[in-house]
């Protein structure tokens, strides 16, 4: 007696594509990698993005680029509108940072990855490349919990009482920037902990979802908006919330904002609000960090690569470490 399993259309190629994904950012880790510690941050970037535009446009889809990144940096870029995929199959939007730390690339520092995200079509915040206010916890907190506009040692407190612990008991992720030095005292006057991370906040902003093997409770500060709709759509899969609110201060900030849709230049925007429908995300490690291992070149030749893959509607998340000896795939020479 045999059984036959049907999976429906959609269903079928909504997992495809789960793995699909994994093969566009493994790629862009590899083509980085080889640049860890030569110093050239736009050339680890350039191969990054000239590897994932490769895969992508090798998928069963109709996907728009809506969250690129080089707009304020002249970075090269996968460019916002930009049309990717065979031209057939679903409409999706995607959000990528090809090499998310390019400094730690460049400096062979911990902590980067190669990360996606793709989403139905018009699903995803279209969020111009400027600067992003961000406040994050991870699951298992009532909603408003914390507030955006509340100071950071009010947020820290709330948190506490939530989680049934003094402050003392929470860890506060912020980028170590001199504009976030108010953050940090207000933070530290209420006896809780500060970790300052160089670059990377959309991993950082992951690391709020498993505070107990992470030892982060909340992440705070301003960063690139692009990075804040990937960390959300990651967010979405896993559990957790976010604030944002996008620093529109200037009059061609708030232009380019407007005609990218964006009414309501004082608006805070929960995860549902930057990451609606169903969603996956995908990162692959390029320097080993606390989120993933980097990509490692073996002396036989095997290039080895651990991904972490997440999607909203299942809440699955899968941790993939692949080797991988059919090389000419990565396109190397």
């Amino acid at each position: 007696m045999s059984t036959h399993i049907s999976v429906p259309p959609h269903a079928l190629l909504e997992r495809i594509l789960t793995l699909e994904i994994v093969r566009v950012t493994e790629r862009a880790a590899v083509s980085s990698a080889r640049l860890r510690g030569h110093g050239n941050e736009k050339q680890a970037d350039q191969a990054a993005v000239d590897a994932m535009r490769r895969e992508l446009n090798k998928l069963p889809i109709e996907g728009t680029i809506v969250i690129g990144e080089g707009e304020r940096d002249e970075a090269p870029m996968l460019f916002i509108g930009e049309k990717v995929g065979m031209n057939a199959g679903p409409q999706v939007d995607i959000a990528v940072d090809p090499l998310e730390g390019t400094t730690l690339c460049a400096k062979n520092m911990p902590g980067a990855i190669a990360t996606m995200a793709m989403a139905d079509g018009g699903t995803l915040l279209h969020a111009p490349d400027v600067y992003m206010q961000k406040l994050a916890i991870g699951p298992g907190y009532d909603k408003g919990v914390v507030d955006l506009d509340a100071s950071p040692a009010d947020n820290v407190r709330r948190l506490a009482k939530a989680k049934g612990v003094k402050p003392e008991g929470i860890t506060v992720l912020v980028l170590d920037r001199p504009r976030h030095a108010d953050i940090i005292a207000s933070v530290r006057s209420t006896g809780a902990a500060v970790r300052l991370i160089t670059d990377g906040d959309v991993a950082g902003v992951i690391h709020c979802a498993d505070p107990d093997n992470t030892g982060v409770d909340m992440y705070l500060g301003t960063g690139g908006a692009p990075e804040g709709v990937l960390a959300a759509v990651a967010l979405r899969c896993i559990g957790g919330q976010m604030q944002c609110r996008l620093i529109l201060d200037s009059d061609e900030k708030r232009e380019r904002a407007a005609k990218m849709g964006v009414n309501d230049p004082k608006m805070i925007y929960g995860i549902e609000d930057m990451a609606r429908g169903d969603c996956l995300f995908a990162a692959t490690g390029v320097t080993t960090g606390s989120l993933l291992s980097g990509v490692k070149f073996r002396k036989d030749g095997v290039i080895e690569t651990e991904t972490v893959v997440m999607r909203s509607v299942t809440g699955t998340v899968r941790y993939i470490k692949a080797e991988h000896r059919e090389l000419a795939k990565f396109h190397l020479d």
